[in-house]
């Protein structure tokens, strides 16, 4: 990881944001997300989504017993925001949490990724409404919430 890529400012896109400081190649691992490990039933316990009308993402999922709480010890990574048409995308290795450049970035772009946050059999009817998507992007989806599966089976060909 490079020291110095990245700076935090207001974003266009939603509150602050991290923008590149210089050029990002295609493939160059930017930084780490950082924060405290905690379970999944501890971060239930400290941030109750179902009662925010504006819940912060700051929770990443590492594996199903482990959650880094950026809001807790985090870095920088923590203000990169999501992006249906993103520049970076997040990767584990060994339990650890990198983001990498997908494609070149320029010095003042912002770094964004696909949060591909996931849905649950028993979400609120408003749930795409409180994960909306602001990035803008031709292709947006409108929420940070990963895209709905077809449910139905698949005819046999």
């Amino acid at each position: 990881m490079r020291k110095g890529v990245l700076e935090v400012r207001r974003s266009k896109i939603q509150g602050m944001g991290a923008f590149a400081t210089n050029h990002i190649a295609k493939g160059t691992r930017i930084i780490e997300y950082t924060g405290e490990r905690i379970s999944q039933k501890e971060a239930d316990r400290r941030y109750d989504d179902d009662g925010s009308e504006h819940p912060r993402v700051l929770l990443f999922s590492v594996d199903k017993r482990t959650v880094i709480d950026a809001g807790v010890g985090g870095n920088e990574a923590q203000y990169i925001n999501h992006s249906c048409d993103p520049n970076c995308e997040a990767v584990t290795e060994k339990r650890r949490v990198f983001i990498d450049a997908l494609r070149d970035i320029e010095p003042g772009e912002e770094l964004l990724y696909d949060y591909h946050l996931t849905r649950q059999d028993d979400d609120p009817p408003d749930m795409e409404e409180r994960y909306a998507c602001h990035c803008g992007a031709p292709a947006c989806r409108g929420t940070m919430l990963q895209p709905l599966e077809d449910k139905k089976p698949k005819k046999a060909r």
